[in-house]
């Protein structure tokens, strides 16, 4: 593909995206063939012609003039991710937007080896956000399985005309013992819940996460509610429409942790975005996410705030719901977001945000 300084359309930005994912492949492909020619005893492998493994993502970066640069994301510690971003600005020029992610965790995490190392959400003394019992319910407080740590409430939704509260499959299911008729609490255990006398509802459906998974687009669950008066409004009022994410604009979250922040849609369509389950589930790879910086030198969000419903602050609709993030890269340094399309999510649990 030709070098161009120009800013792309968004069509011309999604076609060069494929041709970048080819290049890779071709890349990594050739690597692999020039350590298998140099003998047994070398760390490659053959299935690391797949640029998922070796933590680079590919999507669309906006810029701020307008217009599109394929964004490059890489994993901070993996030499060959390292490799291959530095190969995509050689290859394409300056139409690319690169950045350093950290490692990507549903519960962010600080490990620093292969595995992933989650942990438990911020504690409950230190968090900005609600993480006491709030009746009724509202979106941004505390919310969790029995058996999980805490998330955060992200928005109340019909299904089959019930009301449900929805949040993510890593807070309202926890992993794959979950099943549904699970009670879930509010606030989540690790802000104080217990059995009886804070279960709000039951896991009523949630998208299949298995370890291994690749190509995933949803990390989300529904719980229905035993007592359906809730508050449903957000410190910028009501969110009851839904739209795909421009990429550029601002967007506002309220979470359990770091309670109402903005941030900036900094890429769309992310592929390849992998994320740390932790034990069970271990690493698994999402496809067309979207990913918000923080604004100032603040995170966007931290462990804890996963589960929140993301929304445009100048029409208030959602554009998606928090899933994971990193704690370092970024701009600011203080790490990424990445977020489900909110259409696709209501799509899977076949639901429609409470108007």
């Amino acid at each position: 593909m030709g070098h161009t300084s120009s800013p792309m359309s968004k069509d011309e930005a999604r076609q060069a995206k494929v041709e970048v994912a080819a290049y890779l492949q071709e890349v990594l492909a050739r690597r692999v063939s020039a350590r298998a020619a140099a003998g047994p005893g070398d760390e490659e492998t053959a299935d690391q012609a797949h640029p998922a493994p070796v933590g680079v993502s590919l999507g669309l970066a906006p810029r701020p003039e307008g217009g599109f640069d394929v964004a490059v994301r890489y994993r901070l510690g993996v030499p060959t991710a390292r490799m291959l971003a530095r190969r995509v600005v050689e290859h394409v020029g300056p139409g690319v937007d690169v950045r350093r992610t950290g490692r990507v965790y549903a519960i962010p995490g600080t490990g620093e080896g292969r595995r992933p190392a989650p942990r438990p959400p911020v504690i409950t003394a230190l968090a900005a956000g609600e993480t006491g019992r709030v009746r009724p319910l509202k979106p941004g407080v505390s919310v969790a399985h029995r058996d999980v740590s805490a998330g955060t409430l992200g928005a109340f939704v019909l299904v089959n005309g019930r009301t449900h509260l929805l949040s993510n499959y890593h807070v309202l299911v926890g992993g794959p013992r979950g099943e549904a008729g699970d009670p879930v609490l509010q606030p989540g255990p690790a802000d104080g819940g217990r059995l009886p006398r804070d279960q709000v509802g039951e896991l009523a459906a949630f998208g299949p996460l298995e370890a291994g998974g690749t190509g995933l687009t949803v990390d989300a669950a529904v719980a229905a509610l035993t007592d359906p008066e809730v508050d449903a409004t957000y410190p910028i009022g009501a969110v009851t429409r839904v739209a795909e994410a421009d990429g550029a604009e601002e967007v506002e979250k309220i979470g359990r942790t770091t309670g109402i922040t903005r941030g900036r849609v900094t890429a769309i369509e992310l592929d390849d975005v992998v994320v740390g389950y932790g034990p069970g589930l271990g690493e698994l790879s999402f496809d067309d996410q979207i990913e918000v910086e923080g604004l100032g030198g603040s995170p966007f969000s931290r462990g804890g705030d996963s589960g929140s419903l993301v929304y445009r602050v100048d029409d208030d609709a959602a554009i998606g719901l928090l899933f994971a993030g990193s704690e370092t890269g970024g701009e600011n340094g203080t790490g990424l977001t990445y977020l489900n399309p909110i259409g696709r999510v209501l799509d899977a649990l076949g639901a429609e945000l409470l108007g």
